[in-house]
């Protein structure tokens, strides 16, 4: 199985190029940017109308914090399902033998959809089954490419730890996230892997902090 993984198009997904021969299309959230769930609708619509065109067999996302008119359910589960487009929220699904877990939870910040408080992730990630090959989140686990620069130009690392210690004991194949994008300071899309443990983790984010979010990432492509 050919896995094509990209996050945080924000809008512009068609400079999305997918390679030849993908047989699965993973995305973990961001499609969209405008913050009021109705406005946000139309955005979330433009990307759904651009997945379903692409030739790609299955075709897996979740939601990200910007995808507002999602967690208000003004596009509902039925929508995705009638673009031929497999949505999971907080949820299991197996694909040819793949097991793939995914779920939109984030850290709570400025208030954007799926932000939950910190101290509340670790009982959301324990539900998370242990059995998994691919584990789809839109935020990345706490000091994996995750190093953010907040207002006052600090940087920080901000993801989350309760994930990071829930992936540590499963060790899924590969984790898939977004999210933390690329700034001026540092480099979040890539792989890195920790010598003792088997997980590949991926921040596969296609676009750059700064003016108009420039498109600067393709994804990443991996096999299972």
């Amino acid at each position: 199985m050919k896995i094509f993984a990209i996050s945080d198009t924000h809008g512009k997904h068609e400079q999305v190029q997918i390679p030849e021969g993908t047989d699965m299309l993973i995305h973990a959230g961001d499609f969209s940017n405008i913050k009021s769930a109705s406005f946000n609708y139309n955005e979330v619509n433009l990307f759904l109308m651009w997945l379903q065109q692409q030739p790609v067999k299955y075709k897996v996302i979740i939601a990200g914090n910007h995808d507002t008119s999602i967690e208000s359910r003004f596009i509902t589960k039925k929508d995705f399902k009638d673009k031929g487009i497999i949505y999971l929220e907080h949820e299991l699904i197996e694909i040819e033998g793949i097991k793939i877990f995914g779920s939109p939870y984030t850290p709570e910040f400025h208030n954007w959809a799926f932000n939950r408080k910190r101290e509340k992730l670790g009982k959301i990630w324990d539900s998370i089954p242990d059995d998994i090959d691919v584990l789809i989140t839109h935020g990345p686990p706490k000091g994996i490419l995750d190093s953010a620069q907040r207002d006052n130009n600090n940087h920080e690392h901000a993801g989350c730890s309760a994930l990071l210690k829930k992936v540590l004991k499963i060790q899924p194949k590969y984790m898939i996230s977004g999210h933390i994008h690329d700034n001026q300071d540092n480099l979040n899309n890539g792989t890195f892997k920790l010598n003792e443990y088997k997980t590949i983790f991926a921040n596969v984010s296609c676009v750059r902090d700064g003016n108009n979010l420039p498109f600067v990432h393709n994804g990443y492509s991996f096999e299972i």
